[in-house]
């Protein structure tokens, strides 16, 4: 598997890629960043043609186990965030 991309070779390749600078290219990263956590956290969703939804989901109240201990214990209700990836992106990746 190869190695993740960092947030600085992400920005250069942005930067390359918009044809300006960086200093550009990662305010228009912390942009995107910050509305979709802004409105994901709100409770909306964000849909990024391409490559997926971004939105939140709640889960009900449940039962866990500790793996360690193998104790049972209850959860309380909680929120997620979820991702579903786009067709075009999986068949990109799957070609």
């Amino acid at each position: 598997m190869a190695k993740a991309m960092t947030k600085t070779q992400l920005i250069a390749a942005l930067a390359e890629e918009m044809g300006t600078d960086k200093k550009s290219a990662s305010a228009a990263l912390d942009a995107v960043s910050n509305l979709i956590t802004r409105e994901v956290a709100g409770g909306g969703a964000v849909t990024i043609p391409g490559i997926g939804k971004f939105y939140c989901r709640e889960r009900p109240e449940r039962m866990v186990r500790n793996p360690a201990t193998g104790e049972q214990f209850k959860k309380d209700a909680d929120k997620v965030v979820k991702v579903t990836i786009a067709k075009a992106l999986k068949d990109c990746v799957n070609e």
